[in-house]
């Protein structure tokens, strides 16, 4: 049975998870020098606690897991619903606080409602793909995908809803849904987006969007961390300027820097071959992930990989927001002056 998990596993994507995470604790060694090394710590505890995790995982059949997934569900659903009660953190409910220790259910949920969405699709496939474009049944998928996402909606955290919705798109793509609905889906898409960014989104999910297009609509607030951003990256060179050395992001120009804006850290202190290599890693990740997605024995396995290759393909999670000087993001607050 172990020489079988071990030729199983898809060596290309350890070897790469494996150098990213490795990249990461050196990147957040630099970043949190000035910060008593808590966010390094953070991530070294959990890197410790998902490697047990990740052993076991392998010696049980993902349709076992797929199996308990309602069960799962059912527990994710309370605790989106738990984390609405508890003490918002620059206006977003999001985390338990547990000790010392911060949980964010849609973190969980990234997983559990792949999980989900994959066992009841092919549980509605079990009388014929095409069961998928009956009416009926695509509305139970959507019931399944919706009750999370509004709960996450509810936080506020856009991204990772949108991300949730990216990854019905994507399972429901290899599932063999009929064109008519992906038509429709388009022609929604195009009616809805205007309408949402007008009469629906807060002015700080607007003024992200317009930031990304331009940065230099706000360069002393909201465009203030994508402008350094790019210093960095630029100041970084082939080579870098060396850890602990860069400029935007150790004299404090740079900030949050241990989250979105890492890899503007990596970029200028360990150079364009660093930070080009772990573009690659990605490329990597995700291709090989669609290899699995097309190679899985069976249509449960292909919708759980293809749904984990959307999460690597469109990264999400709570971001960071400016408000009248500050750019804040779901732990930590800094002012611009």
């Amino acid at each position: 049975m172990k020489r079988k998990i071990l030729k199983n596993i898809e060596w290309g994507i350890l070897v790469c998870t494996i150098l990213l995470i490795a990249i990461g604790l050196v990147a957040l060694t630099s970043a949190t020098q000035n910060l008593d090394y808590d966010e390094l710590k953070r991530q070294i505890m959990w890197v410790c606690i998902s490697i047990p995790v990740m052993i076991v995982i392998l010696f049980i059949d993902y349709e076992f897991i797929a199996k308990i997934s309602p069960i799962l569900y059912g527990i994710i659903i309370l605790l989106l619903i738990g984390v609405l009660f508890t003490e918002p953190i620059n206006g977003a409910t999001s985390w338990f606080d547990i000790g010392p220790v911060s949980l964010q259910p849609a973190e969980f949920a990234k997983i559990i409602c792949i999980l989900m969405l994959a066992f009841v699709i092919t549980r509605i496939q079990r009388n014929g793909k095409d069961e998928i474009s009956r009416v009926s049944k695509l509305l139970l998928v959507l019931l399944t995908f919706i009750v999370p996402t509004l709960l996450i909606i509810k936080q506020p955290d856009y991204g990772t809803a949108l991300a949730f919705v990216m990854a019905l798109v994507f399972m429901l793509f290899a599932a063999g849904i009929k064109k008519r609905y992906i038509i429709a889906a388009i022609l929604i898409v195009v009616i809805a987006a205007p309408l949402l960014y007008f009469f629906v989104l807060p002015e700080h999910a607007k003024t992200r969007i317009d930031v990304f297009l331009n940065p230099d609509i706000d360069p002393r607030g909201a465009g203030y961390n994508v402008i350094q951003s790019k210093l960095a990256i630029g100041a970084g060179e082939l080579f870098g300027m060396g850890l602990f050395k860069g400029n935007q992001t150790q004299l404090g120009f740079l900030y949050p820097k241990t989250t979105d804006f890492i890899f503007s850290l990596i970029a200028e202190e360990m150079g364009f071959i660093v930070a080009a290599g772990i573009i690659i890693l990605y490329v990597i990740l995700i291709t090989k992930a669609i290899f699995v997605a097309k190679t899985a024995k069976d249509d449960l396995g292909s919708y759980i990989a293809i749904g984990i290759a959307r999460s690597i393909f469109l990264p999400y999670g709570r971001k960071y927001r400016y408000d009248n000087g500050i750019i804040t993001n779901n732990r930590y607050t800094i002012t611009i002056c």
